[in-house]
């Protein structure tokens, strides 16, 4: 389905693959699109397993921003089962691996709030705002994170 052996790996590894072409199934594609508000392709959703969407890439990516959004998805569907440590595992991968891609910062965001979440510790906020100080300055998330900051 992907021809980069790093994505094909990943997704057999972690995921349960479904493809809907919008010309040859029409109909699933319809229903699917209703049911998801999908209104362009490709789209990528990460549903867990009872269906919920955890996560969404609409619109081609790169393989180098496409990886680290798959990894995204699996961080946030481990987040939501109360996984935070698997959940902050692949959340700081996607910072250590790919710290260039668009998902970097949000990864490192929600990096801290995994650890938090599973420690109870609040400091975990605070090194995170602190990590926003050293890199990633000027996102969306590192505003997100300066209430964290002491």
């Amino acid at each position: 389905m992907y021809p980069d052996p790093r994505v094909s790996e990943l997704i057999a590894k972690h995921f349960v693959p479904v493809r809907v072409h919008a010309r040859d199934n029409a109909d699933e594609y319809k229903r699917l699109g209703e049911r998801f508000g999908s209104l362009w392709t490709p789209t990528v959703l990460v549903l867990d397993s009872k269906g919920v969407e955890r996560h969404r890439i609409e619109g081609f990516l790169p393989l180098e921003d496409f990886l680290p959004q798959l990894k995204l998805g699996l961080a946030h569907a481990a987040l939501a089962q109360g996984k935070f440590a698997d959940a902050e595992r692949w959340f700081r991968e996607v910072v250590e691996q790919h710290p260039n891609a668009d998902a970097a910062a949000e990864g490192l965001y929600w990096a801290g709030v995994a650890k938090y979440k599973g420690s109870g510790d609040a400091s975990a906020l605070g090194e995170t705002a602190r990590q926003f100080k050293e890199r990633y300055r000027d996102t969306p998330w590192a505003k997100k994170a300066s209430i964290w900051a002491s």
